[in-house]
């Protein structure tokens, strides 16, 4: 015998209904818990006593902000748990009748019927990684931030003001002193000093994180090989790292490029078929990720021999350079697929090659004439 458990999960309590393939139920004998170690508890004892009789325990929930705690505990009961995709499951989200109760029957139906879909849960290593290039991103926003402000400030002066000289503490000094010799400009100086004093700090912090992740992961094999293509630096490399952890889910490159959400809609229907724009599902990190390592390959040098440059040169011309860096960006995602898969180096000698774009019916003819 199996249970099935249906748990919809909250930050406070979570409730859970319970089905077997013989007998459902009702929903009056739907439980709640309290997210509490004597609410884990009860729920674990509930489970054990299950488990004495020889059934199987499946516990199906939503991934929400403490999914992973709620998994590692139940678990330790020897259950089964599946965390459920929520872009994939819009079953509770578009039912009429919301209620805690009738959404974790709906889990258990669905759970005993195998037709849940499941969630990649990463690691916990993968992410306190994501976790700190989150907090790094955070902070250089903040830095771009007290950097426009400066530069407002300046130019409300009249002072000629150039966007690099705010990136240089040699170039921020230079800025104070013009101040500072004016005394029309006292309180001004003033605040810009303690703004230059802001963006040190932030910069430190900046750097105390970067220090911390190349720490947790100087032998990363992923992140070693990333760092071989041209372009990629250990922001990037990092990101991509902790945003795919595991290259083997992904069957096929395309299937890794629709993940970025660097693939088009698709509507196909009868004989009509429409392309969109990009889904831009998955994680918008790993996409800006991508558009921004075809940004570091176009700034290499002898990047211009590469077939995908040539054909990013080709649409752009045609299609215009937002279009052209989403199909590079899609190409490199695939490329990194492949890298990943085969566990092999980044070769540049492959990239190499002339590029020949598809020409239409109508140009042809109208070549040949």
């Amino acid at each position: 015998m199996t249970f099935f458990i249906g748990v919809d999960l909250h930050k406070t309590q979570f409730t859970v209904h319970v089905r077997t393939e013989e007998k459902v139920e009702s929903l009056d004998q739907i439980k709640q818990y309290p997210t509490t170690v004597a609410g884990y508890a009860e729920f674990l004892s509930r489970i054990e006593t299950y488990r004495a009789t020889g059934a199987a325990v499946k516990i199906g929930v939503e991934s929400t902000g403490n999914t992973r705690f709620f998994k590692n505990q139940v678990e330790k009961a020897g259950a089964e748990v599946t965390v459920i995709n929520t872009l994939k499951f819009k079953v509770i989200n578009e039912s009429t009748k919301k209620t805690d109760k009738h959404d974790a029957s709906t889990i258990s139906e669905f759970l005993s019927k195998d037709m849940l879909p499941e969630s990649y849960l990463c690691g916990k290593e993968t992410e306190n990684i994501r976790r700190l290039l989150k907090s790094r991103e955070r902070l250089v926003r903040s830095t771009v931030g007290q950097k426009n402000e400066i530069h407002a400030l300046l130019v409300s002066l009249g002072l000629s003001d150039e966007l690099r000289s705010l990136q240089s503490k040699k170039g921020r000094q230079k800025i104070l002193d013009t101040l500072e010799s004016n005394n029309d400009y006292v309180l001004e100086a003033q605040s810009v000093k303690l703004m230059f004093e802001i963006i040190e700090r932030i910069e430190e912090s900046v750097k105390t994180i970067e220090k911390q992740i190349s720490e947790l992961t100087k032998d990363d094999e992923m992140v070693n090989r990333l760092m071989t293509i041209r372009g990629c630096g250990k922001i990037t490399a990092w990101t991509i790292r902790a945003y795919t952890e595991d290259i083997s889910r992904f069957a096929t490159a395309k299937k890794y490029a629709a993940f970025c959400g660097l693939v088009p809609w698709v509507q196909d229907s009868n004989e009509t078929i429409h392309h969109g724009k990009i889904t831009k599902r998955g994680p918008q990190e790993l996409r800006t990720c991508f558009v921004q390592l075809v940004l570091g390959i176009r700034r290499c040098k002898d990047t211009s021999e590469w077939r995908m440059m040539q054909r990013y040169e080709y649409m752009k011309k045609n299609k215009g350079s937002g279009k052209s860096i989403v199909a590079a960006a899609r190409k490199m995602a695939e490329i990194v697929w492949a890298m990943l898969s085969d566990k092999q180096d980044f070769n540049a000698d492959r990239m190499k090659g002339v590029y020949k774009p598809m020409i239409l019916a109508d140009e042809a003819l109208s070549a040949i004439n």
